[in-house]
């Protein structure tokens, strides 16, 4: 997963500037990773993989004291992860809203039916939907059916909202405009010392998309079974097909580039990103970060393809 890439700048002997943001080690002992973490865009704080979807959500639930139309538009767009569910499930909820704001004295917009079944089949079985109806201003009321004994539930827009309608068609354009909340990724940017030891590495499983057996059966294919795979006559389709799913097992890739001095910078990203990513972190690591450089990949080839992806170039 990790190949070492050879920076060729044409830079002092040391051109890394770290005073802040790197941490500098002595020896390169371990220049490897205990996991991918990602940075909440809401709390700043750093969390492992493994529990960046139960600190978005306890960051958004937070939210709610802050600005709770702003909370259940986070929860819609990014708890419920059909994406067409998503967009009929907000295109129908900003037709409600449309109807109140352009026929504001028609009270039959005002109330909706729970019950009814464009509401529960593309509305109310969505995480976030009824947080987003109480924080713009509707309430639950029990209503009588005309001409029968029997009540329904609604939701009916409170009369004081009716003088605050800008607001409420504001909430409709951010509902429509807003974007699931996604952590970034860390980078856990580190420089290492010039050491023998920095080729000495492991990485944890968060870097794999691989199941726990399949991480058993690959590295028993690093053994005598990969010796007679690779001996194995094979045709172009087989080759293509066996990178294809190659490139499909890892997620996230550790990445190091070697400067001519010998040090070593450490940065963690994702296997689809672009080359262009990684000439910008190093070019961000550099005190002359406007001195051209070239990057050379695992046998000195050069990366002058910037849009390719990290796993299409070797690099993963």
């Amino acid at each position: 997963v990790k190949k070492e890439l050879m920076a060729e700048a044409a830079a002092s002997e040391k051109g890394l500037s770290m005073e802040e943001k790197e941490q500098e080690e002595q020896g390169a002992a371990a220049p490897s990773v205990s996991g991918v973490y990602f940075i909440c865009p809401l709390t700043g704080d750093i969390v492992r993989k493994d529990q960046k979807e139960k600190h978005l959500r306890e960051a958004i639930q937070a939210y709610f004291s802050v600005d709770p139309v702003a909370a259940s538009i986070m929860e819609i767009h990014t708890f419920n992860k059909d994406r067409e569910k998503v967009r009929a499930c907000v295109e129908t909820m900003a037709k409600y809203l449309d109807n109140i704001y352009l026929h504001p004295e028609e009270e039959k917009y005002r109330k909706i039916k729970l019950q009814n079944k464009v509401f529960q089949e593309r509305i109310s079985c969505l995480e976030g939907t009824h947080k987003f109806f109480q924080a713009v201003g509707f309430e639950t009321k029990t209503l009588p059916v005309p001409g029968q004994e029997a009540t329904e539930e609604y939701y009916v827009l409170k009369e004081e909202m009716l003088s605050r309608l800008e607001e409420l068609k504001d909430c409709k354009e951010q509902l429509l405009s807003s974007e699931p909340v996604r952590a970034q990724l860390h980078r856990q940017l580190t420089v290492f010392q010039p050491s023998p030891a920095a080729a000495r590495f492991e990485l944890p499983h968060d870097f794999f998309n691989l199941t726990a057996e399949e991480l058993r059966r690959e590295q028993r294919l690093r053994g005598g079974e990969a010796v007679e795979k690779a001996s194995m006559l094979r045709t172009r389709a087989m080759r293509e097909k066996e990178e294809q799913r190659e490139m499909r097992k890892y997620n996230y890739t550790l990445l190091r580039v070697r400067f001519p001095d010998g040090y070593i910078l450490q940065g963690t990203f994702y296997a689809r990103e672009s080359v262009s990513v990684l000439y910008n972190f190093v070019r961000e690591a550099l005190r002359e970060d406007w001195l051209p450089f070239e990057l050379l990949g695992p046998g000195g080839l050069k990366l002058t393809d910037e849009n390719l992806a990290f796993n299409e170039c070797g690099l993963v």
